[in-house]
């Protein structure tokens, strides 16, 4: 028997996963929550690094007294992206992080895309449009707003590598995270000098080597191993970004496959041999964290909205599903933009949330809401729509993330985006996908080939029994929704600008 451990560290909690890949099953998981600084002005998003460590040592120790620590060989981590951990040269934390949620970062956008000579430029430089939920901004933020700061600036990190960080004691970044900074070249998974001029003309000594996935961070540092009764040779993986590792765990490693992830924020994304750039930036064109790339569309506001209306009517999740289920498709013309974070597809980073069509009989808790699940999951649908008209083919798409847990919701993601879903029977993706690299570094190491593959085969399983066919009638009616939804999303924006002035 050999075990791994796969934590995958959120925007609400940190979750750890052992994988006894000789099973292939999960034989123990353990969760620990935080949550974001309070108080700060609106659009700034953040947390401390700190309480990442202490979640994840929380999540160890747990799991680790649920089974037998000698048989521990590997350790993966997978990290909210985008976010800017400034390290000092001694490696100590300057200031708080500015997570992907951030929005805060507009003037940098513009600054550092007039720098590259415009969208145009800077698509065909990086491969994306340099938008507020990317790292490049906010470093420039830093500089611009915290100079203090910025002078003490030597390490630029992402949050899984600063937890790699922590279990290495090695500076690292691997090419699926890093394509997410808008300061990597995506095309040849190289930084961009002249992306990274357009921030700082001495930023590049404060970036990490970029290395391929399948490389390790290196070993877990012997404190930690004797503090954790584990093993001198525990491997630390290279992990990833949430959605890269969540793609691993939900077996997204070949053509064909397609992921959401219904959390915090929602993400739909694809596995491709090749590059995938969006004339009009919509779609992300990340690397992968198995050597290939992965198209990806990301919204703001999923679960974080769902749930502010859950907790407003005081349901528990049961009843937020009998009560959308009470109504009909389309909310009796209730229709809401659920932008309470801004927006990053499509870009509103200065949206705000709106409920049209309240009446009389639509201001009921019910009808607002299944007007709040249809209105997040309109939002992802926006952008699978963008992913079609790229190429992408979708037959199934494999849902993750705790919004994959109400069959309502299922029901109501199938009728909207018109093929079948089903969940997976691991629901945390993100931490399998982290467990799963860790344990093909070391059977690479060892000398065989596809191991990925094989792990994958062994331990990725649908969940047959939440399968849901999308409805002929519901999904007609939900496609003239949806283009009424995108109408009124495009008039309003500049509503939202001056609202957010």
């Amino acid at each position: 028997m050999s075990l791994f451990l796969g934590i995958d560290s959120g925007t609400q909690s940190t979750k750890a996963v052992v994988l006894d890949t000789r099973t292939g099953r999960v034989l123990a998981e353990a969760r620990a929550t935080y949550g974001l600084i309070p108080g700060l002005p609106s659009g700034h998003m953040e947390q401390h690094p700190e309480e990442w460590i202490s979640a994840l040592e929380t999540v160890v120790e747990k799991v680790l007294g649920k089974v037998d620590r000698s048989k521990v060989r590997g350790i993966g981590v997978s990290g909210q992206q985008h976010g800017f951990v400034p390290l000092d040269a001694h490696g100590k934390v300057i200031r708080p992080a500015k997570l992907w949620c951030d929005t805060s970062t507009t003037k940098e956008c513009a600054l550092i895309t007039q720098r590259l000579g415009g969208p145009k430029a800077a698509l065909k430089e990086t491969g994306s449009l340099i938008l507020p939920g990317f790292t490049a901004p906010k470093i420039l933020w830093l500089k611009r707003n915290e100079p203090d700061c910025y002078r003490r600036l030597r390490h630029v990190l992402l949050p899984h590598d600063y937890l790699n960080f922590h279990l290495t004691g090695e500076y690292s970044m691997e090419y699926g995270d890093a394509s997410g900074t808008g300061l990597m070249d995506v095309r040849r998974r190289i930084w961009s000098a002249k992306a990274i001029r357009a921030v700082d003309k001495n930023l590049a000594a404060f970036l990490p080597k970029l290395t391929s996935s399948e490389e390790g961070a290196g070993r877990l540092r012997p404190e930690l191993a004797r503090r954790w009764k584990l093993g001198p040779d525990v491997l630390v993986s290279a992990g990833g970004g949430d959605n890269m590792m969540g793609a691993i765990g939900t077996g997204n490693i070949r053509p064909g496959v397609v992921s959401a992830s219904f959390g915090t924020s929602g993400t739909i994304y694809a596995y491709s041999k090749k590059p995938v750039v969006d004339p009009q930036g919509e779609i992300a064109a990340f690397c992968s964290s198995t050597n290939a790339w992965l198209p990806l569309l990301c919204t703001m506001n999923v679960t974080s909205t769902t749930e502010k209306i859950r907790t407003l009517f005081g349901f528990d999740h049961a009843a937020m599903d009998r009560a959308v289920a009470s109504v009909p498709a389309g909310a009796d013309g209730l229709t809401l933009l659920p932008y309470l974070l801004g927006e990053r597809t499509p870009n509103i980073p200065n949206g705000s949330g709106l409920f049209i069509g309240l009446t009389g009989s639509t201001t009921d808790a019910a009808h607002i809401a299944r007007a709040t699940l249809e209105g997040v999951t309109f939002g992802l649908n926006y952008g699978l729509r963008r992913l079609i008209k790229l190429g992408l083919v979708p037959k199934e798409i494999r849902l993750t993330g705790g919004g994959a847990r109400s069959p309502v919701w299922r029901q109501l993601a199938a009728d909207i985006f018109g093929v079948p879903v089903v969940a997976m029977k691991e629901d945390e993706g993100a931490a399998l996908g982290a467990a799963l690299q860790a344990a093909a570094l070391e059977a690479r190491l060892a000398g065989v080939k596809n191991a990925l593959e094989q792990l994958v085969e062994k331990a990725v399983a649908i969940d047959e029994s939440t399968r849901c066919l999308p409805d002929r009638k519901r999904h007609a009616l939900y496609k003239k929704l949806q283009d009424r939804h995108d109408a009124l999303s495009r008039s309003l924006r500049e509503a939202f600008e001056i609202h957010r002035a």
